[in-house]
């Protein structure tokens, strides 16, 4: 599901970095494809797919078929994004009160927000004892900008206002919407491969006339999931991409010797979130080795992000 917290963890070796990797990777396609296959079932219960099979079961048909579903589950999971926040991450929104920390706080993403040319958004805390941050919602002016409480207890002003800058910054480019895009055509894309390839399992393997049987309904959901694992590492691509982005953002905001501050803040303890499939959109993902955990990382290596500020120059 394409929306996301930030996260800090220690440093792991690479059993460890690995075996994270591949947790994270299960719990974000799990609520990616849990919403296809849900929405498979409803579709066969519902006789859509017979109804296109009658029609030829054309390709046009098909790519329209999947094009509906594919999209659908992506907007449906990044609508349903802040209330998943809520629930998953226990965030509370703040509002005015007497706290001159959380008064601070929304006075930062209200300066943000207006620098950037966006609506306010929600502005919440969940408790978490590891610095980190996630902004997410459907709306660029209608979003929900969280920080942990170990961020407010163990980052300076700066750094803070800096990590805020870089999730206002993927508010104001749209990044939760553009991401679901790309979640949706790589959706689309997995349900035709999906359909047709199990239409000719179905055909020569089982020897069903119409490709259409049992076998091939069964064939269908497994090849989502194969499908969707392949397809995996084209979204993560463009998430590390614009990541450097967002960072670019906060330096704007905050000052790049800050946004560095708070990235090296981050090398030193980080910590996956609870809920991992919001990593998307957070500031930092997890460590990981080698080449084919890289594939699956939301986030580029903090090194790298922060020698790309470096070359911006400070100030």
């Amino acid at each position: 599901m394409p929306s996301g917290f930030n996260s800090l963890t220690q440093p792991l070796n690479p059993t460890q970095g690995f075996k994270s990797v591949m947790k994270r990777i299960v719990l974000f396609l799990a609520t990616n494809l849990a919403v296809l296959l849900v929405l498979s079932v409803v579709a066969h219960l519902l006789g859509l797919d017979v109804w296109l099979a009658q029609r030829g079961s054309s390709l046009s048909g098909l790519l329209v078929w999947a094009a509906l579903f594919g999209f659908g589950g992506a907007f449906i999971s990044l609508a349903m994004s802040k209330m998943q926040a809520r629930m998953f991450m226990g965030v509370q929104v703040i509002g005015p009160s007497a706290d001159p920390t959380e008064q601070w706080l929304l006075s930062v993403v209200e300066n943000h927000a207006r620098r950037v040319g966006v609506g306010m958004p929600e502005v919440g805390i969940f408790d978490s004892p590891e610095p980190n941050a996630f902004a997410t919602g459907a709306n660029r002016n209608s979003a929900l900008v969280a920080v942990s409480s170990g961020l407010l207890r163990q980052m300076n002003r700066t750094e803070i206002e800096a990590v805020l800058g870089h999730e206002m910054t993927h508010v104001a480019n749209g990044d939760m919407v553009t991401l679901t895009l790309v979640q949706g055509v790589v959706n689309t894309f997995v349900l035709l491969l999906s359909r047709v390839v199990g239409n000719i399992i179905d055909r020569a393997v089982f020897r069903s006339e119409d490709g259409r049987g049992f076998a091939s309904v069964l064939v269908f959901y497994a090849l989502q999931i194969v499908f969707g694992i392949l397809a995996t590492p084209l979204v993560m691509w463009f998430s590390r991409w614009r990541e450097f982005r967002a960072d670019r953002g906060g330096a704007e905001l905050a000052g790049t010797g800050n946004m560095i501050a708070a990235l090296e803040e981050l090398k030193r303890v980080h910590e996956p979130l609870p809920a991992p499939q919001f990593a998307a959109f957070g500031i930092a993902d997890g460590s990981a080795a080698g080449p084919l955990a890289r594939l699956f990382m939301s986030h580029p290596p903090l090194d790298e992000r922060i020698a790309a500020l470096r070359a911006l120059g400070t100030h």
